[in-house]
């Protein structure tokens, strides 16, 4: 009988420590140390709505706006019940696994893919020539994910003169935009800078009420 009673007693204990006042202890630091992360590092416009993530890639093709990294999901964005184009038959995230080598690859990045435009493909290199733009790599070939919020600076760079011409600004000033847009190494050493879009997409329609 006392070897029951332990027995109930301890698994109350490591209940109480494991399944509520661990959890709780954590969602407090969270919400009052890192609030910003611990809700979904959202993004909000001049007007307090929420317009997405700075984890979550969004896509962006016209002129006026910097575009996104191709996503062969399409950012995740097509409506489950009608998905027709079956951007989502991966699932939410997800790469196309095209090798190198694979002759489809070579088809999606020269714009020989379907014509549905509703379909996400690798970067149309043609479209993106014709833009004025010099393709980075990141440019054409989608992300393993499908959800990347970041481009290279480089490839923010490269579209500079194509936003500047369709809104009329001086690319000095994207030049700054994409300067402040861009997440440096984390401690200085891990991973590569990269520019987050929505962020920079967000700057550039703020400059322009400015």
């Amino acid at each position: 009988m006392n070897e029951i009673i332990k027995a109930i007693r301890t698994t109350l204990v490591l209940w109480l420590l494991v399944a509520v006042i661990y959890p709780f202890a954590m969602i407090a630091i969270a919400q009052g140390g890192f609030p910003y992360q611990a809700n979904g590092s959202l993004i909000r416009n001049s007007q307090g709505q929420v317009i997405g993530s700075s984890l979550i890639g969004q896509p962006f093709t016209s002129d006026k706006y910097f575009n996104s990294r191709p996503s062969t999901i399409s950012y995740s964005t097509a409506d489950p019940q009608k998905d027709t184009a079956g951007l989502l038959k991966t699932g939410i995230s997800g790469g196309s696994n095209l090798a190198p080598s694979n002759p489809d690859l070579l088809g999606r990045i020269k714009g020989k893919a379907d014509a549905d435009p509703s379909k996400a493909i690798e970067g149309d290199l043609p479209r993106l020539q014709k833009a004025g733009i010099n393709p980075t790599a990141d440019l054409i070939y989608t992300s393993g994910s499908g959800l990347d919020p970041h481009i290279t600076p480089e490839a923010a760079k490269a579209q500079i003169q194509k936003v500047a011409l369709a809104r009329k600004v001086e690319p000095s000033q994207l030049e700054k935009l994409i300067e402040l847009s861009t997440d440096r190494r984390f401690l200085g050493i891990f991973g590569e800078d990269g520019v987050n879009v929505l962020k920079l997409n967000l700057a550039l329609d703020n400059l322009s009420k400015a």
